[in-house]
């Protein structure tokens, strides 16, 4: 089904289509849908749990001091939210 080792999103729609029966432009739709619902559900600070597959999550980073890797003088890193993704027991289960 996949063409190498990384799979884009144009790839992903088609296999969406050819398995699920729909035109590419609805299963374009349905992706992009899907992206839009999880994406929104993290800005609004809500967990995505797809039972089986894995769960979404939105992990707040503490501000901390760093050094820059050219001059190795400190600098500070803000804080900021990092999504994060754990997958479920199916999805371990399938890929090993």
């Amino acid at each position: 089904m996949w063409r190498g080792k990384r799979v884009n999103k144009n790839e992903l729609i088609a296999a969406v289509a050819a398995t699920s029966g729909l035109s590419r432009s609805d299963a374009t739709n349905a992706v992009e849908a899907t992206f839009g619902a999880i994406q929104k559900a993290l800005v609004d600070g809500e967990d995505v749990r797809l039972v089986g597959f894995g769960t979404f999550t939105v992990a707040r980073r503490k501000a901390s001091t760093g050094r820059n890797p050219q001059t190795g003088q400190p600098m500070e890193i803000k804080a900021s939210n990092q999504p994060k993704f754990k997958p479920g027991r199916n999805l371990k289960d399938a890929i090993n």
